[in-house]
């Protein structure tokens, strides 16, 4: 009969601190899941950026060589002849040089009556 009372009893506090552990553990677990998932989204991100970056890249590269393209001075003047123009190259001798700074000007514009 004495038997139950001679036994060793465990104290709740440690089933307390058991509980509060395995709470901690399972709720650190969680945070490490949902931190790596979001470095994995960002990292996912971020190549994407990179290509769209590259695209543009070689998109700008593209646009530069056809301009390069289509402001050749020969290849302007062939699609004239092409189209059937009447514009024609000017001689030389009447190209006439013009000032870059303009005259004074001795009136003054007013917005009163």
């Amino acid at each position: 009969m004495n038997r139950h009372r001679n036994e060793v009893r465990t104290p709740a506090s440690v089933f307390v601190a058991l509980f509060l552990t395995a709470a901690i553990a399972s709720v650190g677990g969680v945070q490490h899941a949902i931190y790596k998932n979001q470095q994995v989204r960002l990292s996912r991100e971020v190549d994407a950026i990179d290509r769209h970056i590259e695209q543009c890249r070689l998109d700008i590269r593209t646009t530069e060589m056809r301009m390069d393209q289509l402001l050749n001075r020969f290849a302007i003047r062939s699609q004239i002849e092409e189209n059937g123009s009447t514009l024609r190259p000017i001689p030389a001798g009447i190209i006439e040089e013009i000032e870059a700074t303009p005259a004074p000007r001795d009136s003054v514009a007013s917005a009163a009556p």
